[in-house]
């Protein structure tokens, strides 16, 4: 009993591919971060690394739920919000109940989290609103997201791929993304060739990591602007959703085009066959070129 398999739709032979070795990113990533838990590795990363691996389990368990029944989207995009949990639970202060008015952001001063930067209004504190409400609402949007932004060979993994790299490059804990960088690029060579599909357990559990890790490491900024790609093919997707119209690519021999624009990947092959990897090789350009941006302006 191996991997189950699906029917790659966007090669002229429709052949059947290995589906769902999302997994294995999952269990190495797990693996690699209680490890990390265990020894303590640098001070202050033993919390980090254990609140990483319960967000990766999360999103990868919900992913394999949405393989297994096939979620609507209606229930689909609510659902990382259960994988906010264990991000919410682990890095909240503790007793923070017994402040006084803890509902008031005043007595959230001397949290740093609370305290979030913005790139036009500065720092903003928000108090207990950002850990049960903006925590919840950067997990929810970076996972549908990177799920909305598939189909193609690659683009499931090369996309993440590239956040993740530079999120790790302007935190000091990057050293948490070590391993699922490595796993994500093994497994992004593979499935560029149309060997194998991560499936929804892959993509859940790539767009929690890049979500938790930049609360975690106090980075969200940088995922804000790294991931506009993703947000503007959303909202391509939600708009036309509304007027019951779905984005499509039509196969015509061994070249992919569409007749409309409603997502990023129709905008770049409307009314211009081309092949299925030089549709992700762009798209993956334009979230390297959003990614290079976020990181300047955190450097500069």
């Amino acid at each position: 009993m191996g991997f189950p398999k699906a029917i790659d739709y966007h090669k002229p032979n429709k052949p059947k591919v290995l589906n769902g070795l999302g997994v294995l990113y999952v269990l190495s990533s797990v693996v690699y971060l209680f490890i990390l838990h265990f020894f303590g590795v640098n001070a202050g990363q033993g919390v980090s690394a254990l609140t990483l691996a319960g967000c990766i389990l999360f999103g990868g368990f919900l992913g394999l739920l949405d393989d297994w029944v096939d979620l609507k989207w209606r229930y689909k995009a609510f659902t990382p919000l259960l994988a906010s949990l264990p991000l919410i639970t682990l890095i909240i202060p503790a007793q923070w109940w017994t402040r006084v008015k803890w509902w008031d952001p005043v007595v959230w001063v001397d949290d740093p989290r609370a305290n979030m930067a913005t790139y036009i209004f500065g720092k903003i504190n928000f108090g207990i609103y950002y850990y049960i409400l903006i925590i919840p609402a950067i997990v929810v949007v970076t996972t549908n997201t990177v799920n909305q932004l598939g189909g193609l060979n690659g683009l499931e993994t090369i996309c993440p791929l590239i956040v993740m790299v530079g999120l790790a490059v302007v935190s000091p804990e990057r050293s948490l993304l070590y391993v699922p960088i490595a796993a994500c690029l093994i497994l992004a060579s593979l499935n560029y060739s149309g060997k194998i599909f991560v499936g929804n357990t892959g993509t859940y559990a790539l767009g929690i990591t890049i979500a938790s890790f930049s609360i975690i490491a106090n980075v969200e900024q940088t995922l804000l602007i790294s991931i506009l790609p993703y947000i503007f093919n959303s909202s391509l997707i939600i708009l036309n959703f509304f007027f019951h119209k779905t984005a499509n690519l039509i196969l015509e021999g061994d070249k992919l085009y569409s007749r409309h624009r409603r997502s990023l990947q129709t905008i770049i092959a409307n009314n211009r066959p081309m092949s299925e990897h030089r549709i992700v090789q762009i798209i993956s350009l334009i979230v390297l070129c959003s990614t290079a941006v976020a990181v300047l302006v955190l450097l500069i």
